[in-house]
């Protein structure tokens, strides 16, 4: 077992001349991207510190709209439930991000807009590939449609995954996404609101649920076929209820720190880290 990376501060000595990034969420006690980008920030010799911005979703946008006016602040990234909102905040916005309907990073650009991109499909198909689960050619059932959800199911298509079927409590969020992902990829997305889950190649739990110890399972183990990939999106805990029913009915399984892990290099270059004229 991977052990988690433990929180580390960059860079020891903040002055006023330190970069400021956020991640924002609700809640963040989950949040891994501190644990990673403040050691990368060290190693490059960046005078910058990434910090995590507790905030609900009736104060996010004044919470946004005053960290974007604050100078010293140069990225911002989102996590649950704040994807869609940081999008519809964005100056402008990537077609990835747009596809998916949502964002997990903001940058400030030179002349003082926010351009925001959205990384966790790239970086979960990036996991699930490199974990030797190509998605091209297979049917998947994804659940939840929301902010990675969607980054997801737009990433998963891109690669070519021959059927996508989405399930979403939220019916109007499901249809938007849907629609969307057909402009795109005509015929290879559907909502439905019982999957047939003994169909599936790959099944992804994109919702909280796992989050907690008392949540229930997102999707019916039981009903999938026997050499089906289960992947979950939760970072903490690493071993998710749904991960250790998995293992334990013989399933392949992919943890969500996989996504995260695989983002670091795109934020390295989102955030022009490698430039030394900065952000």
């Amino acid at each position: 077992m991977e052990p988690e990376a433990p929180y580390v501060s960059a860079p020891t000595q903040i002055s006023g001349r330190t970069r400021l990034y956020a991640v924002l969420g609700d809640p963040v006690e989950q949040v891994r991207a501190p644990s990673l980008l403040n050691p990368l920030f060290a190693r490059l010799g960046i005078d910058a510190v990434l910090i995590p911005v507790h905030v609900e979703p009736d104060g996010f946008a004044e919470v946004f709209r005053g960290l974007t006016r604050m100078k010293n602040l140069d990225g911002i990234l989102v996590t649950i439930p704040h994807k869609a909102a940081a999008l519809r905040l964005a100056d402008e916005v990537s077609p990835a991000a747009a596809a998916a309907g949502a964002v997990n990073a903001l940058r400030r650009e030179p002349d003082g807009r926010w351009r925001g991109e959205n990384f966790d499909g790239v970086g979960f198909v990036r996991g699930l590939t490199e974990a030797g689960h190509r998605p091209e050619g297979k049917r998947i059932v994804l659940m939840g449609a929301g902010g990675a959800g969607s980054a997801i199911a737009a990433a998963l298509l891109a690669a070519g995954s021959a059927q996508l079927t989405l399930c979403d409590p939220d019916t109007a969020r499901l249809g938007a996404l849907v629609a969307r992902l057909d402009e795109h990829w005509p015929g290879r997305a559907r909502g439905e609101a019982a999957p047939a889950f003994e169909l599936a190649d790959i099944v992804v739990n994109a919702t909280p649920l796992g989050m907690r110890a008392d949540d229930p399972q997102p999707l019916p183990l039981r009903a999938l076929a026997p050499l089906c990939v289960v992947a979950d999106v939760i970072m903490k805990p690493r071993d998710t209820a749904l991960l250790k029913a998995a293992t334990a009915l013989g399933h392949p399984i992919l943890h969500g720190a996989h996504m995260l892990d695989h983002q670091i290099d795109l934020y390295r270059g989102f955030f022009r880290l490698d430039d030394p004229t900065g952000p």
